[in-house]
């Protein structure tokens, strides 16, 4: 078992206590002392590089800190299974595998036909497909995962989170089927799984709740009166809620019928249930959690607090443990709270106790319990040196927790950061579609990669858009935010639009740095985390022309033949010349680079954009690669990444004719990724203008979608700003508005239709007259 690591020899490990009216007081706050050595991270498979970057390795492995094990009590240990099915898919099903392999217990994988070369499903030991795409077709499909576990001889089921894993149903019918749910008994997850009875629980448990509406009146007519006596703003939430679904801030009693129905619509399609709560809205709330853990014998620990403020789309993106700045009282109050919450319920398993944290006041309210291991779990593991899969399996074996409360540590400080695949300058749009490119900072005793997918692996608009996490672990939380810095520097993807530059952001932020995070973060600080990228730095523009002389010289010595190894030569002189145009992916201002190879094999460049001319002189460079260059430029030696990525078959929605058939490079140059377009010859791309007007007034899919609902008619009325079309791609709804006002004059999609990207769903005949 990965445990804690003692900050002296001989010394009782500082943590919490529990005294005789079960509050929970800090023994100490100090951290481990900074003279502590760990013993080396579980590396198996690591490669030992001399360079700091690398290729993801065929499994991923974690940065667990390895530390003596503490003696668990002997007397009628029982022992764990023998073998396990993980019902789930990516990195959440890759994790539980990973400790299960270490424990010596066989797994068996599920997966969809789409997940079919998946690597959750090259790790397990078994793998049994499951179904079609459609998680209600496959992962969902709760009768076809337990037959598999009778076939294969699982004794127990993890179910990872989202899924079935907070599915009560599921629970009982594997209880009655003779296997283990490695969670919380179905009673807990049905009193805690409904927002309005849970806080019943916690109002009788004397946990403080925020206030709102929680009956069972659901018209819009009642909401609507519910709210306006509250006073907006409030906060719509689905009564089966979680991850942010069904979740709806209004603002007026004008926007609160549209977003009651969106929320709805969400709920049933997340939960298969549309009720909803209505509660006050906090202004400036953080979001503080407590990983709590119960097990059989009726004890529950607190493994102290994270803080999951920072969040885009009411889901969160970056996380830390513990929660900065609060006091002691507090983090005792949260802990005990949390405690009494999950005794409530009578709770065995991993559990997260959620509260809001109003930051004018100082003052905690319940939230939710979330009734299953979180995703945002490593941290926590990270500064208490606990394998949290690891209690699961000792729990769900009937065994006792494997720490008591004062045995827990809290050393250090921890970070997560969701690397998603999404568009933050396009409101977080998921994007779907293949890992061109990829490649992660190396796993160290400090820094773990949670993932589950390796290059060539598709982003499917089936499931969740996380593609990984980026997991360190610092002394102190100035520490463990530089290292987190440093990674997200280090992390390349290509061919999916990420968030890895925006965390960078975030993470660079001196707001961020100095711990005054809230959930209104991003939109607070919006200007500053997206700062102006259309200034480019020559030096790119130089390193990708570079790049291209030596990418399309033929290679010297490949057939016995004069006119092949002359390569970068011609008969006039020494000199090789080429000229050639390229803009950045975020400015159509083009910048004109002119590369000469001289005798000595460097090249010598001229960079002419709109603001000036810069010249490079005698730049010595190779390919150490098909996607790297090691070159000199001003005196300093780089190594930099280009990938280059073939213009797409089909020219994506909205779109300019210029930079749609175009090749792009994706440069990585001092941790970050800047992508030029080499424009297509003029001839082609006058086609691919006749083309984009031809598109032009169309309201158009901006990815592989669900069309929900379709919200207008042929021959309706609209105006600028008004839906036309809600879609729903890996679990967010999206609404696409009207750009003008006009007459609709053909709907090229109905409700239920799986769309294509680009596709045409509405033709709009804007007035002429548009602003």
């Amino acid at each position: 078992m990965l445990l804690k690591a003692s900050a002296q020899a001989g010394r009782p490990p500082r943590g919490l206590y529990i005294d005789s009216i079960c509050s929970i007081k800090p023994a100490s706050t100090r951290v481990v002392s900074r003279n502590t050595h760990a013993i080396p991270s579980l590396t198996q498979g690591i490669v030992s590089q001399s360079d700091s970057r690398r290729k993801l390795p065929h499994f991923p492995t974690r940065g667990f800190v390895q530390v003596p094990k503490p003696t668990l009590k002997p007397l009628k240990r029982k022992p764990l299974f023998d073998k396990i099915l993980v019902a789930n898919r990516g990195e959440i099903a890759c994790r539980v595998i990973r400790t299960a392999k270490r424990l010596g217990i066989k797994t068996v994988a599920i997966y969809s036909e789409v997940d079919n070369n998946a690597l959750h499903v090259r790790m397990a030991d078994e793998a049994y497909c499951i179904g079609p795409a459609p998680s209600t077709e496959s992962y969902l499909r709760a009768d076809k995962i337990i037959r598999i576990a009778h076939i294969t001889g699982a004794q127990a089921l993890h179910p990872g989170y989202g899924f079935l894993s907070e599915n009560a149903t599921f629970a009982e019918k594997l209880a009655s089927e003779g296997i283990v749910f490695i969670g919380p008994p179905a009673s807990a997850i049905r009193s805690m799984g409904s927002k309005s009875e849970s806080k019943d629980i916690m109002l009788a448990a004397d946990v403080p709740c925020v206030p709102g509406y929680h009956g069972e009146s659901q018209s819009t007519e009642a909401l609507l009166s519910v709210a306006s006596t509250m006073g907006y703003p409030v906060l719509i939430k689905a009564v089966l809620g979680g991850g942010g679904k069904g979740m709806r801030i209004v603002r007026s009693a004008e926007e609160f019928p549209e977003a009651l129905e969106s929320a709805r619509r969400e709920s049933m399609k997340a939960f298969g249930d549309d009720r909803v709560l209505v509660e006050t809205y906090i202004e400036r709330p953080r979001h503080v959690e407590v990983q709590v853990f119960g097990d059989m014998m009726g004890n529950v620990v607190s493994l102290w607090e994270r803080d999951c403020s920072v969040q885009r789309r009411h889901q969160k993106i970056i996380e830390e443990a513990p929660a900065p700045g609060l006091s002691e009282e507090t983090r005792a109050d949260l802990s005990a709270k949390a405690v009494a919450a999950a005794k409530a319920v009578d709770y065995v398993g991993a559990g997260t106790v959620e509260f809001i944290f109003d930051n004018d006041t100082q003052e905690f309210y319940f939230m939710e319990m979330n009734t299953r291991l979180q995703v945002e779990h490593p941290v926590t593991e990270m500064i208490t040196g606990q394998d949290l899969v690891e209690w699961q399996l000792e729990v769900a074996a009937g065994n006792p927790l494997p720490l008591s409360q004062s045995e827990i540590p809290l050393s250090g400080h921890a970070f997560e950061a969701r690397i998603y695949a999404e568009n933050p300058r396009n409101a977080f749009l998921p994007d779907v579609g293949p890992l061109l490119h990829l490649s992660t900072p190396a796993p160290a005793e400090n820094l773990r990669l949670e993932q589950g997918f390796e290059q060539g692996a598709n982003i499917e608009v089936h499931y969740d858009p996380m593609i990984s996490k980026v997991v360190t672990r610092g002394r102190d939380r100035t520490e463990a935010l530089r290292v987190l810095r440093k990674a997200l520097e280090e992390y390349q993807v290509v061919g999916v639009s990420t968030n890895i530059e925006f965390l960078n952001s975030l993470a660079s932020h001196k707001a961020f740095i100095d711990g005054e995070v809230e959930t209104g973060f991003i939109t607070k600080h919006n200007a500053e985390l997206f700062p102006d990228l259309t200034k480019t730095p020559a030096e790119i523009f130089a390193l990708a022309a570079v790049y291209l002389a030596l990418r399309d010289r033929p290679s010297i010595g490949a057939r016995n033949s004069p006119w092949i190894s002359l390569g970068a030569r011609r008969f006039g002189g020494e000199h090789y010349e080429r000229l050639i145009t390229l803009q950045t992916d975020l400015s159509p201002l083009q910048t004109t680079v002119r590369t000469i190879t001289t005798s000595s094999g460097t090249f010598d460049v001229t960079v002419s954009s709109p603001t000036g001319e810069v010249v490079f002189t005698s730049i010595p460079a190779s390919l150490a690669d098909a996607s790297t260059l090691l070159s000199t430029l001003d005196g300093a030696k780089l190594r930099t990444t280009i990938v280059s990525q073939p213009a797409p078959p089909m020219p994506p929605p909205n779109s300019s004719a210029s930079t749609s058939i175009a090749e792009r490079l994706h440069i990585f140059y001092h941790g970050r990724k800047t992508t030029l377009v080499l424009p297509a010859p003029t001839w082609l791309q006058e086609k691919g203008k006749a083309v984009s007007n031809a598109a032009k007034g169309g309201v158009r899919a901006p990815m592989p979608s669900l069309v929900v609902e379709v919200k207008v008619d042929i021959g309706d009325r609209v105006e600028i700003g008004q839906a036309i079309v809600i879609l729903e791609s890996m679990k967010t709804e999206t609404v696409l508005r009207a750009d003008g006002a006009g007459t609709i004059k053909s709907i090229g999609c109905h409700k239920g239709e799986m769309v294509e990207e680009g596709k045409e769903l509405v033709e709009i005949e804007f007035d002429t007259t548009r602003p």
